[in-house]
């Protein structure tokens, strides 16, 4: 019994502190985010030739260029608002550039009645500036069979959506586009969530478990040293 005590305790323990580690993790990940966020705009696409993401990951940036209306993408099944619709995606030429970015415009609502039907969104011609924050690559929905294609997709592949337009595309980063509505878009992206209190509230289970374990084992300890017979002769 000791030793299933000592055993079970241990785990608990270690347990706990893994998650404490976690959550010490994600507040560095939170801190790094915040501080990235509060970082000068980055302009031009200097930033683009760095193949490491993380570099720039969240920075604000200020673009010029010209919209690539046709080659508009409409993310299906994503949630805005707790309303389900597209996430629109169009590629940005930064001026003065062959430099192409794949910006993540807002969110539009579907219309269900005729899944086919493309809604309207305002690209306006001509030199455009943007203003928003680097981020990945949109996160992929599962999908039945082969990658879709054509305006509606369930998800976008860069590197693939590259070879199939023949665009100078970046493939390890995108911009999400920040501001109020406008263009037909809504812009009320999630907010990151880095889950620190629930690795807390783990920890302190753990914690509370290796209490029990050791308290129950304590427990049982003295319950049985004082049921023991208290005749002299008695041997255990």
């Amino acid at each position: 019994m000791a030793i299933a005590a000592f055993l079970s305790a241990a785990l608990t323990l270690s347990l706990g502190f893994w998650q404490l580690r976690r959550a010490a993790e994600k507040q560095d990940f939170v801190r790094a985010m915040q501080v990235a966020q509060n970082a000068a705009p980055l302009v031009g696409d200097d930033w683009i030739k760095d193949k490491d993401p993380s570099s720039v990951l969240h920075r604000p940036v200020q673009l010029r260029g010209q919209w690539i209306a046709d080659r508009t993408v409409f993310l299906d099944n994503r949630q805005m608002n707790a309303k389900v619709g597209f996430y629109v995606l169009t590629p940005l030429r930064i001026q003065n550039t062959d430099t192409v970015v794949m910006v993540q415009r807002g969110w539009v609502p579907r219309n269900f009645v005729d899944r086919s039907q493309l809604p309207v969104v305002e690209s306006p011609m001509g030199s455009v500036d943007v203003t928003g924050r680097i981020a990945l690559p949109p996160s992929k929905l599962y999908e039945m069979g082969d990658p879709s294609v054509g305006a509606i997709r369930q998800n976008l592949d860069l590197p693939q959506f590259r070879l199939e337009t023949g665009l100078a595309l970046a493939t390890h980063v995108t911009v999400v586009q920040t501001g109020p509505a406008s263009e037909g878009l809504l812009r009320d992206w999630p907010v990151v969530n880095a889950g620190v209190e629930k690795h807390h509230g783990y920890a302190a289970q753990w914690f509370a478990l290796t209490v029990l374990i050791v308290g129950l084992f304590a427990w049982f300890q003295l319950r049985r040293r004082t049921s023991l017979p208290k005749d002299p002769d008695f041997h255990v």
